[in-house]
């Protein structure tokens, strides 16, 4: 017991405790006069995306709504503000590849990271990860950059390798604290740069365009996937933006 007392006592271990001390108060007051915000406050929608006017979708038909029915996927996805929808794009062909169009939507009002993103999540579930590309969909939204910035990522199985018909992309983008990211490593950037703000918030846009034909799933190609994307945000985006997303400026 002695020689342990004697240990604590040494001057080397004092000088270090001390500073440590001095470090962990220095930090408490550069926090507080500096206005800074380790641990954020919950930012709501203004409206819940089960509300999204599916009224307002334009040419686009929503064909179902689909909720999560295991409570551990739910937990595991961090989020019960979300969405997953079927569209039929009414405009084009009943056989184009384009004609569906699965939607999945997600915010979350305390991000602490920047979770689930499909080039990971699909590779678990036992799909190969054939192609990836950082790209820019061009919209024609009032109000908005004509390119938002987005990730395009081509996946497969092990009998579908070869097949173009059968290979299928996932393309999605962040918004987060009032910007647009098109991949996992901008939008943590844009996260960690709010450091002097109360909030933060984070939300995911994804999707994937399909048909069938003679009972088999069949994918488009990269060029019409791209230009479907920008009509899609066209119609999406401004119920998002004026609807559902924090008015970040707010903040």
């Amino acid at each position: 017991m002695r020689s342990a007392m004697r240990y604590y006592l040494q001057p080397a271990f004092l000088i270090c405790a001390i500073l440590l001390a001095i470090a962990g108060g220095g930090m408490s007051i550069v926090i507080e006069n500096f206005n800074l915000y380790l641990k954020k406050e919950p930012l709501p929608l203004k409206k819940s995306l089960d509300f999204l006017d599916e009224n307002g979708l334009a040419y686009y038909k929503v064909l179902s709504k689909e909720k999560i029915g295991n409570a551990e996927i739910v937990k595991a996805l961090g989020t019960e503000d979300y969405i997953q929808w079927v569209l039929e794009d009414t405009s084009v062909e009943a056989d184009s590849r384009l004609r569906y169009c699965s939607l999945f939507i997600t915010y979350y009002e305390i991000p602490d990271r920047v979770p689930h993103v499909p080039d990971e999540c699909y590779v678990g579930v036992g799909y190969q990860r054939i192609d990836t590309d950082n790209l820019t969909f061009a919209v024609n939204v009032e109000g908005l950059d004509s390119e938002i910035p987005g990730r395009y990522v081509v996946f497969g199985d092990s009998g579908s390798y070869l097949q173009d018909s059968k290979k299928f992309a996932v393309l999605y983008f962040f918004k987060l604290n009032g910007r647009y990211a098109g991949n996992r490593n901008t939008a943590r950037l844009i996260l960690n740069e709010n450091i002097r703000g109360k909030h933060s918030y984070f939300s995911k846009v994804e999707w994937k365009f399909y048909n069938n034909e003679f009972g088999q799933t069949v994918y488009p190609d990269k060029e019409d996937v791209i230009r479907a994307s920008g009509g899609l945000l066209d119609v999406i985006l401004p119920i998002l933006e004026q609807k559902h997303w924090p008015d970040w400026k707010s903040d």
